[in-house]
């Protein structure tokens, strides 16, 4: 139904890689990469500034803009972060929970949205990974009836700044519409 693109992003989201196809065909062991400390970039305060596409996947070119804040802390010392996000624009003010869970076994983070005044947690979690200074992490929603699939993207990585995209596609990932930007600073 999504594509060989999304069988691939999926199959790469469940497995973890053990071994490396060389160029000659054979197969050779590598060592499996730990990434438990990959999301320790984030913790302490940050400013955000985030930009919005309110209308997806109509073909819309009309963004907003907020500020504010976005704070991210390891719970009980472990590889577990939780992010307490606030903006606020001419279009409005958003707060938002992040939980950020890692899988030893699997070696990949699930990224879960919470609504505190709700009581609920967003499902299914977008799953993935870091690649160097890359992280990307896909699921499959419901949007507006349709099936899609959700990609988050980690770029510019440094002790003083991060992005973070959101992008949705609804052709199994041969294009994407990024909707949600949020550029973070020290």
């Amino acid at each position: 139904m999504f594509g060989p693109y999304l069988g691939m992003a999926l199959l790469l989201a469940a497995t973890p890689i053990s071994t490396v196809a060389t160029p000659s065909g054979a197969v050779a062991a590598s060592e499996e990469r730990d990434g438990a400390h990959d999301f320790d970039f984030l913790i302490g305060d940050w400013k955000a500034h985030v930009r919005r596409l309110p209308e997806r996947l109509v073909g819309s070119k009309v963004w907003v803009e907020y500020d504010g804040i976005s704070n991210h802390k390891k719970l009980l010392d472990s590889n577990a972060n939780f992010e307490e996000f606030e903006v606020r624009g001419a279009a409005g003010h958003l707060k938002a929970q992040t939980l950020r869970l890692y899988n030893p076994e699997s070696r990949q983070w699930s990224i879960y949205l919470v609504d505190l005044d709700k009581g609920t947690l967003g499902l299914p979690p977008v799953v993935g990974g870091f690649t160097g200074n890359r992280g990307e992490f896909y699921d499959q929603e419901v949007w507006k009836g349709r099936a899609i699939l959700v990609r988050y993207m980690w770029l510019n990585i440094s002790p003083k700044s991060a992005r973070m995209e959101q992008a949705f596609s609804d052709d199994g990932g041969k294009t994407w519409e990024v909707n949600w930007i949020c550029e973070l600073s020290r």
